[in-house]
């Protein structure tokens, strides 16, 4: 029922847009019966591509549903960049439509139906040009927390956080190699992912799990599971990921090598679904001794009004920062960071990660992906 309501409010939202770029177009071009009508076939054939690619996905069409999520993924990102840009334009055309009734001269910058059509698509192409490239270009986050609680004769612990992979229907092994190269050079004592690591179904991907299990980290892999986990299915997730190698936190913790004290809770899809486990997030960390660094990780940069008394440091991810710019305004205003370090109080600290995959568009603009190595030192200040 709710997957029933979530696909009927996005297809909604997403017919609104089609709307909106059909009547650019038309408003262009002025076109006849059958070429709206060829175009409003095209518009529909495109808005329900990205569900008929999980209900391919669902029956086991690999092949074809990469084929078809990669089609229908590229035009979402194009149509959402020629939408802001012909947003944007139409602002302008007003402006200089109410302005040259006041102003004298002022038609000559009074842009045709044409030329706003020509530059937002030409806004559209080159933006996803660039974002595909962007999207590819993985790079390094690196902050310094200072700590007195690490132990003596421990002067830096080091953890490298993974976010929003999001291995599936267009991230695959390629990828995932890319990202797991730059963990391994950054040499981590742990690695942490703080969900939506998987988007799919992984369970026949035996190539993707052991890059996985091979990568070195002494003392240990450590999962939550993101809001996308449970739509593909906890316990598929769960076994998929337990089989690359990482323990899932799902409200409970443990002490890594008597240095810090990792604890992770679910994401707040599980208490929608009535999946929910484990110790809540204060009961689970008001166990922790006073003198041990307590790392949190929670997939939503959601901080609560008591929680910074418990941890140190709360690792997070979800918000892909906004990943395609003027969307990525949106996201500031839903959530205290979007991305980047956040000193709250008591002390303690949020980082919330841009992720290293792509949800829909295999795209970024102006939200490049990132791994994020964060080092333990002792001291009290963060960097």
């Amino acid at each position: 029922m709710r997957f029933l309501v979530f696909i009927s409010i996005f297809l909604s939202l997403y017919g609104l847009l089609h709307l909106y770029a059909f009547l650019k177009v038309r408003t262009a071009f002025g076109m006849g019966k059958w070429t709206s009508m060829a175009l409003v076939f095209f518009m529909l054939a495109m808005l329900l591509s990205v569900v008929a690619a999980r209900i391919m996905e669902k029956h086991g069409m690999a092949a074809l549903t990469h084929g078809v999520a990669f089609v229908a993924y590229v035009w979402m990102g194009l149509l959402f960049l020629f939408v802001s840009a012909a947003i944007l334009l139409d602002l302008w055309g007003l402006f200089c439509n109410v302005g040259r009734h006041l102003f004298h001269g002022l038609d000559k910058w009074f842009p045709t139906p044409k030329a706003l059509f020509f530059t937002a698509l030409a806004v559209s192409v080159l933006g996803s040009m660039y974002g595909y490239l962007e999207a590819m270009t993985i790079r390094n986050e690196h902050i310094t927390i200072r700590t007195h609680k690490l132990p003596k004769g421990k002067e830096r612990f080091r953890i490298v956080q993974i976010s929003d992979v999001h291995l599936g229907r267009l991230v695959g092994e390629k990828r995932l190699n890319a990202i797991l190269k730059k963990v391994a050079a950054a040499e981590p004592d742990i690695l942490v992912s703080t969900g939506d690591l998987l988007d799919g179904p992984m369970d026949n991907t035996p190539g993707i799990l052991e890059l996985f299990r091979r990568l070195p980290t002494p003392d240990g892999k450590f999962a939550v599971m993101g809001n996308h986990e449970f739509y593909v299915g906890v316990d598929r997730s769960v076994r998929v990921t337990e089989a690359a190698g990482f323990r899932v936190l799902r409200g409970n913790g443990v002490h890594v090598n008597d240095v810090i004290f990792v604890a992770g809770v679910d994401d707040a899809a599980a208490e929608r679904y009535g999946l929910l486990e484990g110790a809540s997030e204060a009961r689970l960390l008001a166990r922790v001794p006073k003198d041990r660094f307590a790392l949190l990780l929670k997939h939503r940069p959601y901080v609560t009004p008591t929680g910074d008394r418990y941890f140190d440091l709360q690792l997070s991810g979800h918000t892909h920062g906004g990943q395609i710019f003027p969307f990525s305004l949106i996201i500031k205003m839903l959530y205290p960071k979007d991305a980047g370090l956040l000193k709250l109080k008591n002390g303690a600290h949020l980082y919330v990660s841009r992720g290293a995959g792509t949800w829909g568009p295999p795209i970024r603009f102006f939200a490049p992906p990132e791994i994020t190595v964060i080092d333990l030192m002792h001291g009290r200040k963060a960097e």
